[in-house]
């Protein structure tokens, strides 16, 4: 019980943390909302009205209690640039983010984890090498530059998978949204046409991010594993005649599960808040989209909204991984 209110507290504690820093970044950037609501050839008259409608006039502390306040009975305020409430755009534009950050992930992990252990076990031959350029080319390689290169040759080129967008237009409209999440939502509706119209947009893009996934998931793997390699008990186990592939995932791979559940938890966080440049150029209505449009509008209630709800969303992963972390280590209980 007392874990569960230190959890609670802890979490508690972390999201106040991030409404402040939100809300006074929102406050000093060089970004003025009332001009973006009225204007910049309102009259001072009709710019007073509405600075003080909005708050603006009152002083800071209470503007920010006001805004914890707002934000814990699910007002974020209402979108200039799109003239709905941001709660409504939040919830229509994370399902497709975290859909493609999930398929990205699975791609990464279903990848990374055996490639890392492969180059662990294969350390310094041309196997090694190459799946370390490849984490090379994960980390220096620009999201855009890829996205460009891979609409260029398997849309445009080849033709082997759809164009920009989440789904071709002729479907647009059908489906009737239950979770935000078209591969799930076609499936429940009985419509695979528009299930593998979705899979075939999404494949691209979530397979780009799979890809920075893999890199670091299959570096952090391959560091993990050369550590547990060396140590005595792995020795001795192949002394003894235990059988490698036993040696491999069940005496040197098994310790590691926890510490991968970290890199795992962390690199999915990255997907989510960082698929900025990947949704401008698939055209992916998602909340990096989403977030650069209201940057480009200085629509500041959107903007705070979805940085909000991106970190609010990294802090619920960490916490998942602390909790899996603490029920696969019973040392991390104490």
């Amino acid at each position: 019980m007392a874990a569960l209110f230190r959890f609670a507290l802890v979490t508690t504690g972390t999201f106040l943390g991030l409404l402040a820093i939100t809300f006074f970044i929102g406050r000093v950037v060089p970004i003025d909302p009332v001009l973006a609501v009225v204007g910049d050839r309102a009259s001072n008259e009709v710019y007073e009205a509405a600075r003080q409608a909005m708050g603006l006039d009152r002083p800071l502390i209470v503007q920010f209690f006001t805004y914890v306040g707002d934000v814990f009975t699910g007002n974020l305020g209402m979108s200039i640039s799109t003239g709905r409430p941001v709660v409504e755009d939040l919830a229509r534009f994370f399902p497709a983010t975290l859909e493609m950050a999930t398929i990205g992930i699975l791609i990464g992990v279903l990848l990374g984890v055996p490639m890392g252990v492969l180059a662990a076990t294969r350390q310094g031959t041309w196997t090694d090498q190459l799946i370390r350029v490849l984490g090379l080319l994960g980390y220096s390689v620009p999201a855009f530059w890829l996205g460009l290169v891979g609409l260029a040759v398997f849309y445009a080129g080849l033709g082997w998978v759809a164009g920009p967008g989440r789904i071709d237009i002729f479907y647009d409209g059908i489906l009737d949204p239950v979770t935000g999440l078209y591969l799930i939502d076609s499936v429940i509706a009985g419509e695979w046409d528009i299930f593998w119209n979705a899979l075939d947009h999404l494949l691209l893009p979530a397979s780009i991010l799979g890809f920075f996934s893999l890199a670091y998931i299959a570096r952090m793997t391959r560091s993990f594993m050369l550590d547990q390699l060396g140590h005595e008990y792995v020795t001795t186990a192949r002394v003894k005649g235990v059988p490698e592939r036993r040696v491999i995932w069940r005496h040197a791979f098994y310790p590691i599960r926890i510490q991968l559940i970290t890199v795992i938890g962390l690199s999915y966080a990255a997907l989510l808040e960082g698929s900025v440049m990947i949704e401008t150029v698939f055209s992916w209505p998602g909340i990096g989209n989403y977030l650069t449009n209201a940057l480009l509008t200085a629509d500041m209630n959107a903007v705070l909204g979805a940085t909000l709800v991106i970190g609010a969303v990294f802090i619920l992963i960490n916490k998942i991984s602390d909790v899996l972390y603490r029920i696969l280590d019973p040392r991390a209980r104490r």
